[in-house]
């Protein structure tokens, strides 16, 4: 494979040790620098996207994409980016503006055309859903045949599982939300059973090799190095260590 950002072919990516402390330790500064956080997150994601399928001039969709850092770093590459979010106030978080190019709309009823789009992202949201199958059967139905649906999501029983309620979500959900509110005296904003659920590995792995419309590319903990992707097919294992899921699908050709 050729390297190059503009070259239509498909460009190498290391899933190294150092790149997994790199993002961890940018992740210490979510709260008092999200710019720089979120920067780095999608910079490494657009790299990642990038060796399994060309951007440049592909229509791609970001799925609960917030403030748009997504959007930004895929437009970088050459990418038509619409960002998708149900909460216009998300599309304005870190002092940002909205997105020009955003659209209000729910996860679980994109706003789309069936296959309208060459790629579907979504990253860390399918954890925020009430309908973890839904969300991905709408990311699957606009995606075109032949494209690609990258999904990502933090998994329950990985220790960052309750977000901002963890560790305490392994002693239960609504506990660990209990819990926040007594202690800061209102609501966590991942609030489990509202705007947070329980999940899993294993679903999502049983829907991604079930589903009829299409066939998994990589499947694999996004965040750790390579020689950590065995662990995914481990079963309760993968659950608390690959600590955020990733399913790469190609949508099969009719």
């Amino acid at each position: 494979m050729t390297a190059g950002t503009r070259s239509g072919k498909l460009v190498p990516f290391r899933a190294t040790l150092g790149r997994s402390v790199g993002l961890f330790s940018a992740f210490r500064k979510e709260q008092i620098d999200p710019a720089f956080f979120y920067g780095k997150l999608a910079r490494d994601t657009v790299d990642q996207l990038r060796s399994y399928t060309p951007l440049d001039g592909r229509t791609v969709v970001d799925v609960g994409g917030g403030p748009g850092y997504f959007a930004d770093a895929l437009r970088g590459e050459g990418a038509l980016c619409v960002c998708v979010d149900a909460d216009a106030l998300e599309m304005r978080l870190h002092g940002r503006s909205a997105d020009v190019h955003g659209v209000q709309g729910s996860a679980l009823d994109l706003p789309m055309r069936d296959g309208s789009v060459d790629v579907c992202l979504s990253s860390n949201v399918l954890e925020h859903v009430p309908d973890r199958t839904r969300m991905a059967d709408e990311m699957v139905r606009v995606t075109r045949p032949g494209g690609l649906v990258y999904l990502s999501y933090t998994l329950w029983l990985s220790p960052w599982g309750g977000h901002e309620t963890s560790p305490w979500h392994y002693l239960g959900g609504s506990y660990a939300a209990e819990r926040f509110t007594r202690k800061h005296g209102h609501r966590p904003k991942n609030d489990f059973g509202r705007t947070m659920y329980a999940a899993s590995a294993g679903e999502m792995l049983r829907w991604a090799r079930s589903h009829p419309d299409v066939e998994p590319v990589d499947l694999r903990p996004r965040y750790l190095p390579a020689w950590m992707k065995p662990i995914v097919h481990v079963p309760f294992l993968r659950e608390v260590i690959t600590w955020n899921l990733l399913l790469v699908l190609r949508k099969r050709s009719a």
